[in-house]
C-alpha cells in the first residue's frame, strides 16, 4: 500500500527508501509508521493549513518517570501545544488502546485535541480538562 503523495519527496539511499521530512528537515527511513507519519504532517499542512513550523516530530517528553516521543505535536501561535498526533502502522488499528497512549501523553502536554491515525483510519477526540471527560469529534478544525 502506498500513503505517500506525489509532493512528497522518497529516495533511495544505501538501499532502502527514505523520505524527506519537512519539520525535521532530514531524509529518514521510510517505514510503514513513517509513511503515515509523513502522510499526515502533509494532510495537516495541506489539507487543514497548520503552518510546518508549527509542528514537532518525534519530540520527547518524560511520562511516568520514562522517556517517550509524540508522533506529531501541533502547537498554537502562542507557543502551547494544540494537537497530539499518534500515528500506527496501517495494519494497527485505532483501539481504545491506542487512544490511552495519547490520553498518557496527554497528562504531560494538555492538549485540547488528538489526532489517532493509522493511515487509514483517523480518530479525533476533544479533550474537557473540566470534566475530565473526552468526546470524538467528526474532523479536526482548520488552523486560525
Amino acid at each position: 500500500m502506498n500513503l505517500i503523495h506525489d509532493e512528497i519527496e522518497v529516495r533511495e539511499a544505501d538501499g532502502r527508501r527514505e523520505v524527506l521530512d519537512p519539520v525535521r528537515r532530514r531524509w529518514v527511513a521510510l517505514t510503514p509508521e513513517e509513511e503515515v507519519r509523513q502522510q499526515t504532517l502533509h494532510m495537516l499542512h495541506t489539507h487543514y493549513r497548520y503552518p510546518l513550523e508549527l509542528m514537532q516530530v518525534e519530540g520527547a517528553i518524560t511520562v511516568n518517570g520514562q522517556s517517550r516521543r509524540c508522533d506529531i505535536v501541533v502547537y498554537g501561535t502562542d507557543g502551547r501545544p494544540r494537537i497530539i498526533v499518534e500515528c500506527k502502522r496501517p495494519e494497527v488499528a485505532i483501539t481504545q488502546r491506542v487512544c490511552d497512549q495519547a490520553c498518557r501523553y496527554n497528562t504531560v502536554l494538555h492538549v485540547p485535541l488528538l489526532l489517532l491515525t493509522n493511515g487509514r483510519q483517523q480518530v479525533v477526540v476533544e479533550v474537557d480538562f473540566e470534566r475530565r471527560a473526552i468526546r470524538q469529534l467528526h474532523d479536526l478544525p482548520l488552523f486560525s
